[in-house]
């Protein structure tokens, strides 16, 4: 069982508990701190000592003082107040994730909050009652404000809950399964949505779906190269370390190690072609590069979701520090880099489809079609992959290049890192799709290869792509077929597929690059 506040946690963890295949809790050692810290809150607001968001108003309001009889009615209205989402409403997914970092964070026993705060939020997880909160409204600084305010406003009876499949006003759930609605204590409301809980999720969720398209890609690249008749010398580990970046030193290997003892790639050793174009022969920098910006993030990402992110942190009765735990800026930036990392991902991607459309490698016919005239063969599956990239391309302006002062200047510098988190999301899927067309031109021209054969690990995802979408003789509703590589594609198979092997190479990197 993974302990909250004790654990270090991590994204494949945070994943498994959101989906509840990974029981979590609380230790009662844990449960004695959080009473402790909640202890001291309760000791300052009976002393009367004034401390930001327990005894006073919140952002400009930091100076206006609040009495001991209104500060469960302030925590309250924290709650009501800064409820402003709009948009689409988040996945169960992604609310679940934000609700297991909330209790990371507040187990931690910085906050100052009830314990039974945080056992109704497991509660939420265990009984499938899940918030229902808007994609937009956070500016990602004093925490993610808006949505974290209607992720807890079900807490107090309030919002809207995901429960058996439907949105259902969170009182009426509540009510039926017997749950009165809490009524909160000093701090907890402002311990709720303080915190970057909603950027730590998107980021969470886009290391584990960008590193799915990462190892994809690889995948997908090893097969054009054998499909077109592409050289596997730009991937000779002498070459790599050379310039030696451990990130294209791992993308070499993989793709050389994929190609290794090829038939096909044997046949054409001797052959007059000098070079292969870029998007070939360059993918250890390319994909590589895009490698090191995941794990940057990755790296961001383990640092905060076993952080505390909350305002003001409570250390003890005595010192209580408001600080700056809640700014989104550690995951801004990362989150744009890598927004930047899959739009060049999907661009290469693009380029290989493109060239392998052209005719140029022997026996690989123009539009990966014989009979073309009547057909169109693969022509239009590539405006669609063009279309995807260049709508990659628009959403690369870094959104924590931004910042807007918000809450009467108080607020003056925020991270805009919640629109990092979701441009990044938006980019990640696009390359899903970018790849998948990729596959299936990939898949094509090997099949031009035969009866040459590559090695036993290529064979094998490639009679597995075969399974899902059959060879195109003739022209069909491509649609489909794309539809059916990006099913492929996210259930992750190939890519469970070919790290099985790789991993059994030793690969000093493997870790590294590979483990989350």
């Amino acid at each position: 069982m993974f302990k909250y506040g004790e654990d270090h946690l991590t994204v494949s963890q945070l994943l498994k508990i959101a989906d509840g295949s990974l029981a979590a809790g609380i230790t009662a050692e844990t449960a004695q701190k959080i009473q402790k810290s909640c202890a001291i809150v309760e000791d300052i607001v009976m002393e009367g000592k004034v401390v930001y968001g327990i005894n006073t108003g919140f952002g400009p309001l930091c100076n206006k003082i609040i009495s001991k009889d209104q500060t469960e009615e302030l925590q309250r209205k924290i709650l009501l107040s800064h409820s402003v989402g709009v948009g689409n409403p988040l996945t169960e997914q992604l609310s679940r994730m934000m609700l297991v970092l909330k209790v990371q964070a507040l187990s931690k026993a910085y906050s100052g909050i009830a314990l039974e705060v945080l056992e109704r939020i497991l509660w939420h997880l265990e009984a499938g009652v899940i918030p229902v909160v808007p994609e937009q409204g956070s500016v990602g600084a004093s925490g993610d404000l808006a949505p974290l305010s209607h992720l807890f406003l079900p807490l107090i009876g309030e919002g809207k809950v995901y429960y058996q499949n439907e949105i259902k006003p969170a009182g009426e759930v509540l009510a039926t399964l017997g749950k009165s609605p809490l009524v909160l204590g000093p701090k907890a409301g402002l311990a709720l949505i303080n915190g970057t809980q909603f950027i730590a999720s998107h980021a969470a969720l886009l290391v584990d779906r960008f590193h799915t398209c990462l190892t994809q890609a690889d995948v997908i690249g090893a097969m054009m190269v054998e499909g077109l008749l592409g050289s596997a010398m730009p991937f000779h580990p002498v070459l790599h370390q050379t310039r030696p970046y451990q990130a294209n030193i791992h993308v070499a290997h993989k793709i050389s190690y994929l190609l290794k003892d090829s038939a096909i790639v044997a046949s054409h050793k001797n052959c007059e072609k000098v070079q292969d174009p870029y998007s070939l022969r360059c993918m250890p920098q390319v994909h590589g590069t895009s490698r090191t910006a995941w794990l940057h993030l990755k790296e961001a990402v383990e640092i905060e979701i076993n952080s505390v992110t909350d305002n003001p942190v409570i250390f003890s009765k005595d010192l209580t520090i408001s600080g700056g735990n809640f700014h989104g800026q550690p995951l801004a930036l990362p989150l744009d880099y890598v927004c930047l990392a899959a739009a060049e991902l999907g661009n290469i991607s693009d380029r290989r489809s493109y060239l392998s459309l052209e005719g140029k490698s022997d026996n690989t016919p123009k539009l990966l079609m014989d009979n073309t005239g009547v057909n169109s063969g693969f022509m239009i599956l590539q405006y669609t992959s063009a279309a995807l990239v260049s709508e990659n391309k628009t959403m690369c302006f870094p959104a924590s290049a931004d910042s807007i002062p918000t809450s009467l200047g108080q607020e003056d510098h925020v991270s805009m890192g919640s629109i990092s988190g979701r441009k990044a999301m938006t980019v990640c899927h696009n390359l899903q799709k970018i790849l998948a067309v990729e596959l299936l031109c990939a898949a094509q021209a090997y099949d031009f290869r035969r009866p040459l054969k590559g090695t036993a690990l290529m064979e094998k995802v490639h009679a597995y792509v075969r399974t899902k979408i059959s060879f195109a003789e003739e022209d069909r509703i491509f649609a489909n077929d794309i539809e059916k590589a990006i099913a492929l594609l996210e259930s992750g198979v190939i890519k469970e597929m070919v790290n099985a092997e790789i991993a059994k190479t030793g690969a000093a990197f493997y870790d590294l690059f590979e483990v989350y």
